[in-house]
């Protein structure tokens, strides 16, 4: 966390946490923890442990408090944090208070976050979180992961307007190769790792693994964008990703 933009940010949002909700922890994980963080292109992913649920008039003071630091900082647009309360740490599936793309929601932290947290979290304030999170069996991992593939990805694939979208071409295609690793090996990689896996072990289509590679790296210059290799992305990416999650949500488990 050495740019100068996501330091002072992590600075402001820390001190203005802790002295709006006082939280027993504040971690990151995600990119930010696991070495592949980009200013200004990856999201900062934070989890804050709370003693008590946020009250409605918490939440009010919260949403301000988020959106006047997005004001201040261009950069909090790309800052996204959980509230759990520490009594309810126990249970992946249940949905808890978040803030993301600019509004108060309520979503669970999943079993990849969980363990993203014990292996790699990063501690911005408190008990670090092998001291509060509970562990996640690998097996849980993995079940996570393949229901994931199964349930959430492999019906987006019909939706043909979805993958004329960068956000939908990368999230799937990343996922998948994430995922591919995770039930193979138990391990989590990073985005960045994740490109190598899709061209040498799943035989994604390279125009679009390098497609993304150039848009989240900067890696092989720029290339004019038309609405013709838009569609064109858009087909190689749904005729590879359908089949590829059925094979990789069926294959090994740990």
């Amino acid at each position: 966390m050495t740019d100068r933009a996501t330091t002072e940010l992590m600075r402001r949002f820390t001190g203005e946490i802790r002295e709006l909700l006082s939280p027993r922890a504040l971690w990151a994980h995600g990119s930010l923890g696991g070495g592949d963080y980009r200013e200004g292109r990856s999201d900062l992913d934070l989890i804050a442990v709370l003693e008590r649920p946020v009250t409605a008039a918490g939440r009010v003071r919260l949403a301000a408090a988020h959106r006047r630091l997005r004001r201040e900082l261009p950069l909090a647009a790309k800052l996204h944090c959980g509230y759990l309360p520490v009594g309810e740490l126990a249970d992946p599936a249940r949905p808890h208070l978040a803030w993301a793309h600019e509004e108060l929601y309520r979503r669970p932290v999943t079993e990849v976050t969980r363990c993203e947290l014990h292996r790699f979290g990063v501690v911005l304030h408190g008990a670090p979180p092998g001291e509060l999170l509970p562990p996640v069996s690998d097996e849980a991992l993995a079940d996570f992961v393949a229901g994931e593939l199964r349930g959430y990805w492999r019906p987006l694939v019909r939706k043909r307007r979805l993958w004329r979208q960068d956000v939908w071409v990368d999230l799937g295609l990343l996922t998948l190769a994430r995922a591919s690793v995770t039930l193979e090996t138990g391990a989590l990689i990073s985005k960045a790792e994740a490109l190598d896996v899709l061209v040498d072990g799943l035989d994604a289509p390279a125009e679009v693994v390098g497609d993304i590679r150039r848009r989240r790296y900067g890696e092989g210059g720029t290339e004019p964008v038309s609405p013709e290799w838009i569609r064109r992305r858009a087909d190689l990416t749904r005729a590879f990703l359908g089949p590829a999650i059925d094979r990789v949500a069926g294959g090994p488990r740990r």
